[in-house]
């Protein structure tokens, strides 16, 4: 379980994790970001240019994970900056607009890049963005639940202005990915321990352990 808390130590940091942001322009990606990191919402946000990304720490057990969050531009043109940055993310959002069909069919052409140009334990969360706008939906929470279930993504609707699950969103990607990483900490270990497995077998561990740096970031909250 991941726990919320309003006093880590801004010297303390156990984990870094990666993660991007990723989807088409003006799903509300930033203002997902700046939402989870900053607790800000901006209704005349512009677009983002190349790549932009923002800290935040979290308690997982009794680790603090700094997640390290890139917010990509969802323009076509960018796209080919933008594909460098999923290489070593262990995360990723991948977001569309209830209100606009267009941003969920494109999930598709995201979802390849993703699997592509990522590392294949990489946790997706697909978040259907502006819940608040339910009387202009086009795109249904039953139509998020199928595709997510079909790619066994996890699945979310949030708002971004509202604060609705954004934090969920966020903490439920982070602590999949702690999850994962323990994993293959545990198996690293036992394989290290046995003599008798073949050596030639390597297990990746697919997370940083940092030692303590001052950093400013905004911790979570209750």
């Amino acid at each position: 379980m991941m726990d919320n808390t309003s006093s880590l130590d801004e010297d303390e940091c156990d984990y870094l994790f990666k993660t991007v942001l990723i989807g088409d322009s003006a799903v509300g990606k930033s203002n997902l970001l700046s939402r989870f990191a900053k607790d800000e919402f901006y209704l005349d946000s512009k677009p983002t240019i190349g790549v932009e990304f923002a800290y935040r720490n979290a308690k997982v057990g009794d680790k603090i994970i700094k997640a390290q969050i890139w917010d990509t531009a969802g323009q076509e043109r960018f796209r080919a900056i933008t594909s460098s940055y999923y290489r070593g993310a262990l995360g990723a959002m991948l977001v569309y607009d209830i209100t606009r069909q267009g941003t969920f069919e494109n999930l598709k052409k995201w979802l390849h890049e993703l699997r592509e140009f990522g590392n294949r334990d990489m946790v997706i969360v697909l978040v259907g963005n502006k819940s608040d706008l339910d009387d202009l939906r086009e795109v249904g929470v039953e139509d998020g639940q199928k595709l997510a279930q079909l790619e066994n993504l996890c699945f979310m609707e949030t708002s971004a202005k509202e604060n609705l699950n954004v934090e969920d969103a966020f903490l439920q990607m982070i602590t999949k990915i702690y999850e994962i990483a323990s994993l293959k900490s545990l198996e690293a270990k036992k394989n290290e321990s046995n003599p008798n497995l073949d050596r030639r077998k390597e297990i990746v561990v697919v997370v940083d352990q940092v030692l303590p740096t001052k950093q400013y970031y905004t911790c979570c909250t209750s």
